[in-house]
């Protein structure tokens, strides 16, 4: 479970006082005024400083998360959207440059998670989410995920079962590639599969199921840049599902990473064309 996509910004969820409240990877000063980072849970400033895209800052700590989320207040805790521009980015990679060629553009406040202004909605049209998503229901997501090599090494299976996530909600699965790393590059992050959408169901559960085609290209290969090293879930704030892309915005302004792995993984698997 988690709250953070990339480290920056430090998390795509945020708390009512606007600052990021960051289950994940936390950087913190290091020995010799370098950075350490590691996992863990911390409310997280909204003016931590913003180093370079690929370099690491410590995060301005405004305190930290208790241990298993003990404390009551912050198991309590509601959840918010970040805003648009979104605050504390080094990203510059547009998710969606045929729907929102401009998403830098666009300004927008944080809302909590049950007040999301979904478009075009009417109130008689029977919203679900109707009450505050709070941390420590955020926390019991749980899941598990399948992969396996198939049509003789040229492509490969994804079957996630999930559990413990936001009822009755749209969510997406998404794909990390190295090509990601380089946020100038030609291609923008992707979903895992197209459809790549699930419904969960009145407990939070839910399944998915993906095949790729050589998703693990050889290093050195021409392919190599596209091999998949992550699988990401996002809940989707706005119960919308946007093609090839992953959301308008990304990072906390329209899909919220809820389970990821906490590295890079897949070293073991290699496709072909």
């Amino acid at each position: 479970m988690t709250t953070q996509g990339p480290l920056y910004p430090p998390s795509e969820v945020m708390n009512a006082d606007g600052d990021f409240v960051v289950v994940g990877a936390v950087n913190r000063p290091g020995p010799d005024g370098g950075v350490t980072t590691a996992w863990g849970g911390a409310i997280v400033s909204k003016d931590s400083p913003v180093p370079p895209f690929g370099q690491n800052e410590p995060y301005t700590i405004v305190r930290e998360l208790s241990p298993d989320l003990s404390d009551p207040a912050d198991r309590d805790m509601v959840l918010y959207t970040l805003p648009l521009p979104l605050p504390c980015l080094n990203y510059p990679a547009v998710f969606a440059p045929e729907q929102v060629p401009e998403p830098f553009a666009v300004q927008r406040p944080s809302y909590a998670f049950h007040e999301v202004p979904i478009p075009d909605l009417q109130p008689e049209d029977g919203p679900r989410l109707t009450e505050p998503v709070t941390l420590g229901q955020w926390a019991q997501a749980a899941g598990e995920l399948t992969v396996s090599t198939v049509d003789d090494d040229r492509a490969a299976e994804f079957r996630g079962t999930f559990t413990g996530l936001i009822p009755d909600s749209i969510y997406t699965v998404m794909s990390v590639r190295l090509r990601d790393m380089d946020p100038g590059g030609p291609a923008h992050p992707s979903p895992l599969g197209v459809p790549n959408v699930f419904v969960t169901d009145h407990k939070g559960a839910g399944t998915y199921n993906a095949a790729l085609p050589n998703p693990f290209p050889a290093p050195g290969t021409p392919e190599a840049s596209q091999r998949v090293v992550n699988v990401i879930v996002l809940w989707m704030s706005h119960q919308r599902n946007y093609g090839g892309a992953i959301g308008h915005h990304g990072l906390g302004g329209d899909v919220h990473a809820q389970l990821r792995l906490a590295a890079p993984a897949f070293a073991e698997f290699t496709t072909r064309p």
